[in-house]
């Protein structure tokens, strides 16, 4: 390889990048998120409860080439590459050398989640593509001030925020390391213009009144606990790999900026490690939400490493050794040798027992909304999820789809006390019945009011409400399979009360589209005095379910 250029060495390192990501994403099985992702791309929307779309376009571009895993792994695989391209072409061209391809490599392939996703996908893959392109139009806007780098920057903004909603740290930290560009006219008329590629999004957002930002902004939030902190930066190192992050750390503090790009950079990294290192005071990170930093990692390393010596020697020796532990790894994965509990084994045989038992019933499943895309990815068939106060809303909750299944026999996949029975294959069990007539209340909605916003325990209340039925099939409240209950709840952080209820009147049909006016009586529960979220839910077999809006009270004990 002595006499091989530069650009024929990155190539060849390259073909065989792209060689090994499509084995894995071919042999290794697939995730519980990434059916999620593949069931996105059936349903084509400008959003999703949890991300914005770009995933679900990369899901269906691949569902139309092939099946199987690669249905929802071959353009992860391909974009993958359009990011190695575009990081490389963000380093230094003052030095040609074939030792800079050999340590750009070895960085990359170190950095793990970066390598994972050149063959899981996840809403991350984009990011990381639209993270390099955005860069790359930031370097070109700095040095030519053109137009037509303004346009690249329109089109990798809106790129981002489409992946993922990091994007707003990323375009907001290159703002923060050049306060200028908020002079620079083309800069505003760019950002004007991703916003008006953006509207459809946020259209969706309104429409389905604005169920990402409240996921993410408002129910990810648990509170402060010392483990969430604790945990933050080792997970961060884990995924950066040890090497790696100190070679970053190094570099950090050893050279300062050089330029604005650079300076960008610096930003983007100091920037996202410390904003995920605040929001572990309100809850769990998970590590891979500061992915977007690989990108100047690999730039910085790579640039340094060509002027410091011994850092390149620590990359071909430290770093590129510790390549032998993510290949083991990755064979790992590909020969299914991973504990089931990992993730990536022993799911297949589960989802084609379940069906085996459920035959042509339609299968519904309880809280987890894995399971339903897990489901429909080996068996090709469609089914549902019911979630429940105790559990979170998902996508599940958009597409509605268990109304296709009311008032006929379906298989429920669930352990509910009383009506399940143990089934058994080969590597494990699972919980299930036969129900003649399904019938869900998650669609069902309650508006109340309540005048007291300070409560005492054992004082006694009542409160108006409507129920309403905006489906096409009646609740029938005493339905012999699933009946169902009005109950009172009070939510405090991940404790969930509920509390039956006196009715004024009693209800036995709710019709389509009919709307009840009643009230309730109730008598404060013996609660810990403090304030909770109070709304109205119905309870049926499998849990109660999200039907309105929630207030905060105070409850508080007698003086």
């Amino acid at each position: 390889m002595k006499n091989w250029s530069q650009r024929q060495l990155f190539f060849l390192f390259l073909i065989i990048w792209i060689l090994i990501n499509l084995l894995q994403a071919i042999f290794t099985e697939i995730t519980n998120d990434e059916a999620y992702y593949g069931l996105y791309g059936k349903y084509l929307s400008w959003g999703y409860f949890d991300h914005p779309p770009m995933v679900a376009l990369l899901t269906r571009i691949s569902s139309l080439l092939f099946t199987g895993n690669l249905g929802i792994r071959f353009m992860t695989v391909i974009l993958q590459i359009g990011t190695l391209v575009l990081t490389w072409k963000l380093l230094e061209t003052t030095q040609l050398s074939n030792t800079k391809v050999i340590n750009f490599f070895i960085i990359a392939a170190s950095l793990v989640m970066f390598s994972a996703y050149g063959f899981i996908t996840t809403p991350d893959v984009p990011l990381l593509f639209f993270t390099a392109l955005f860069l790359y139009a930031y370097h070109q806007f700095l040095k030519s001030n053109s137009w037509l780098a303004a346009m690249l920057l329109t089109a990798s903004m809106a790129g981002l925020v489409y992946s993922k909603y990091q994007a707003v740290l990323v375009i907001g930290f290159v703002v923060l390391s050049n306060l200028g560009l908020l002079k620079n006219y083309k800069f505003w008329l760019a950002g004007f213009i991703a916003l008006i590629l953006l509207f459809p999004h946020f259209l969706w957002q309104y429409e389905n009144d604005f169920p990402s930002f409240r996921y993410h902004l408002i129910n990810r939030s648990s509170g402060f606990k010392l483990g969430n902190l604790l945990e933050y930066l080792p997970n961060q190192i884990a995924v950066y790999n040890p090497f790696t992050f100190g070679a970053i750390v190094y570099v950090l503090l050893k050279y300062k900026t050089q330029n604005l790009f650079e300076r960008a950079q610096y930003f983007i990294i100091i920037g996202f490690i410390c904003f995920f290192w605040l929001t572990a005071f309100r809850g769990h990170v998970e590590p891979q939400w500061t992915v977007a930093c690989s990108i100047p990692m690999i730039v910085l390393l790579v640039n340094a490493s060509m002027k410091d010596s011994k850092l390149s020697n620590y990359i071909r020796t430290f770093i590129a050794w510790s390549l032998l532990l993510i290949l083991l790894i990755r064979i790992i994965l590909i020969t299914n040798l991973s504990p089931s509990w990992y993730g990536y084994s022993g799911k297949e045989a589960r989802y084609k027992a379940i069906e085996k038992i459920a035959g042509d019933k339609p299968v519904i499943f309880n809280k987890s909304f894995q399971e339903p895309s897990l489901y429909t990815f080996f068996n090709q068939k469609e089914c549902q999820v019911i979630s429940t106060l105790k559990g979170r809303q998902t996508q599940f909750d958009l597409w509605q789809l268990e109304q296709n299944y009311q008032n006929k026999p379906v298989f429920i996949c669930s352990y509910i006390k009383g009506k399940y029975k143990v089934y058994t294959y080969k590597g494990g069990r699972f919980r299930g019945f036969f129900a003649d007539s399904l019938q869900t209340t998650n669609r069902v909605k309650i508006k109340f009011e309540i005048a007291e916003k300070s409560v005492q325990i054992g004082d006694s209340i009542s409160i108006s409400f409507v129920i309403s039925n905006p489906t096409k099939h009646a609740i029938n409240f005493n339905h012999r399979e699933f009946p169902v209950e009005l109950y009172a709840v009070y939510i405090k952080g991940k404790c969930v009360i509920i509390q039956k209820v006196t009715l004024n009147k009693p209800i036995s049909i709710l019709h389509p589209n009919e709307k009840l006016n009643n009230k309730i009586k109730m008598v404060i529960p013996n609660l810990n005095s403090d304030n909770y979220h109070f709304g109205l839910t119905l309870k049926t077999l499998f849990g109660s379910t999200l039907n309105s809006n929630f207030v905060k009270i105070e409850i508080k004990k007698h003086d």
